[in-house]
């Protein structure tokens, strides 16, 4: 699993959040002004660019935004992915 830190690094960087506290539980989607649909766009991006990973279309979905750790675990399960190939 990547990461908490690195996680939490990307979504203060693509955000703009600063030293905002962000947790495993934090909640993100519905919860942080900042994480509208094009910032989520933008997270997608950051996340594509550091991992070396495609995220398709139908792969987004509001639950992996749910939380850190739901986007964390997404992240896992991208990467894992990307491994089988």
């Amino acid at each position: 699993m990547p990461p908490l830190d690195t996680i939490t690094a990307i979504l203060r960087a693509t955000l703009g959040l600063g030293t905002q506290p962000l947790a495993h539980d934090t909640p993100l989607l519905g919860s942080l002004p900042e994480l509208d649909s094009m910032a989520v766009l933008g997270v997608i991006a950051a996340l594509e660019e550091h991992f070396g990973f495609t995220i398709e279309d139908d792969d987004i979905h509001a639950r992996h935004f749910a939380t850190v750790g739901t986007l964390q675990a997404f992240v896992d399960t991208k990467l894992a992915q990307a491994d089988l190939r």
